[in-house]
């Protein structure tokens, strides 16, 4: 069963067990948990909020950083081309290809 679902479940089974009481005066027990039930829905919300922004702050990052990833010897072939040079090939012995 899912935590969710679990979670459901649990709730309504407290609910179940509390005194009926109309919705104008619930019991203060109710109240509590509606109140937990709540932040604990504010406090998802919130972390699905946070991680969305990781998520975009990351793209951006990568975005207007595009040499974060790259290693040191693209960043000076990338540099080179920039103001106009290629460099040249490093030779490479035949044995060691």
């Amino acid at each position: 069963m899912s935590p969710t679902i679990q979670a459901r479940t649990t709730y309504r089974a407290l609910l179940r067990e509390l005194p009926r009481r109309n919705f104008k005066t619930p019991s203060p027990l109710h109240q509590q948990l509606h109140e937990e039930r709540t932040l604990r829905v504010h406090e998802a919300d919130q972390f699905a909020q946070y991680a969305r922004a990781q998520r975009v702050y990351s793209d951006l990052l990568e975005r207007y950083n595009p040499g974060m990833s790259m290693d040191e010897e693209e960043k000076i072939r990338l540099t080179a081309r920039r103001v106009g040079f290629d460099l040249p090939e490093l030779h490479v012995p035949e044995g060691n290809e």
